[in-house]
């Protein structure tokens, strides 16, 4: 079986040295050069031409954001972004990052353990499978958005769950979201911390009101609730008529926390016919059974199409299941989702 061919970019010894030595580990990826900057990585890339690329976001000489703007229209290639809390993770991605991980606390040494033997290996395997063009093409979708709305029914909900390539998709979409949208729930894959910077991010370039969900939430119209990463689970719940979510700690599911399953399992058994599914790009099959669980209660569902996914797992496997009655490129998700709501 061919390695994936992997760059390290990372300007810390010590670090640079553990994300070597653990990707070394696994029999799927062989490290075939390290770089300390961007100015090293760049004749790297050239010498090696590797297969996905690891880069960290802080970087001496040039920071890795711009490193990555400056690269990928010359070197388009997978590359997953090394990140502290910070919200230029988002400007990574819509430069073309294929996904991102929360550095560890290295003195942390159960979190640093299960970052260098399980998340970075599994990231770097997603992204050598990755459609560079589709991230392009859910970047420009993201800027070139246009407006739909009107008499659309406001008792109804929109549920959404993605995974990689999930943040440019699931901001393509709602972008075309109008403030007469009924109340969104939404489950993207992404670590703690970081769900709210989303929000936060999106609110400020949708007509719609964005927030990262809290316990007891009411679902509204014009309002998109966003799962907080981390040890919890979102619920769609149905309290004295009025919809809410329900964020309670919970074991993972289909290896995640939040799970879009859960979310989905929830909207069918609360919601049923009254509601919409839709899901976005990424890998493995979370939100697959929960699709069809939706599909089977009435609701009408969307999976976005293979020709426009970053990565085509999770909507290929809700097709596969049954679970998808509608599969649309993504640029035309948003304009679906209102002609079903004015069935």
């Amino acid at each position: 079986m061919k390695k994936i061919r992997v760059l390290v970019v990372e300007d810390s010894l010590v670090f640079r040295q553990l994300l070597v030595t653990n990707l070394n580990k696994d029999p799927a990826i062989e490290v075939v050069a390290v770089a300390g900057d961007p100015f090293e990585a760049r004749d790297l890339i050239i010498e090696h031409k590797p297969d996905v690329m690891t880069l960290d976001i802080e970087l001496p000489r040039m920071s890795g954001l711009e490193f990555l703007r400056k690269l990928m229209p010359q070197y388009p290639m997978p590359v997953i972004v090394i990140s502290s809390l910070s919200d230029k993770v988002f400007d990574a991605l819509h430069a073309g990052a294929v996904d991102f991980v929360a550095k560890p606390q290295v003195q942390d040494r159960k979190q640093l353990e299960y970052f260098l033997t399980n998340e970075l290996p599994l990231k770097v395997k997603i992204a050598s499978t990755a459609s560079l063009a589709n991230i392009k093409k859910a970047a420009a979708t993201m800027q070139n958005a246009s407006g739909t709305s009107g008499g659309v029914s406001s008792d109804k909900i929109i549920a959404i769950g993605a995974s990689t390539g999930g943040t440019e998709a699931i901001a393509a979409v709602i972008k075309d979201f109008g403030t007469d949208i009924p109340g969104v729930v939404i489950v993207q894959h992404m670590p703690p911390g970081f769900t709210d910077m989303y929000a936060k991010r999106l609110n400020e370039r949708c007509r719609v009101t964005v927030r990262e969900a809290k316990n007891g939430d009411r679902v509204e119209t014009g309002t998109v609730l966003i799962a907080p990463g981390g040890d919890a689970h979102m619920r769609l719940i149905k309290v004295g008529g009025q919809y809410q979510v329900e964020i309670k700690r919970g074991e993972k599911v289909n290896g995640h926390c939040p799970s879009v399953d859960v979310l989905f399992d929830s909207v069918a058994k609360n919601a049923g016919s009254d509601a919409i599914g839709i899901i976005l790009t990424g890998m493995g099959g979370d939100g697959a059974k929960g699709l069809k669980a939706m599909r089977d209660a009435g609701a009408d569902t969307i999976g976005q199409d293979e020709s426009t996914c970053v990565v085509y797992g999770m909507p290929k496997v809700a097709y596969e299941l049954g679970g998808v009655k509608y599969q649309e490129k993504l640029d035309n998700i948003a304009r679906k989702t209102y002609a079903l709501l004015k069935k």
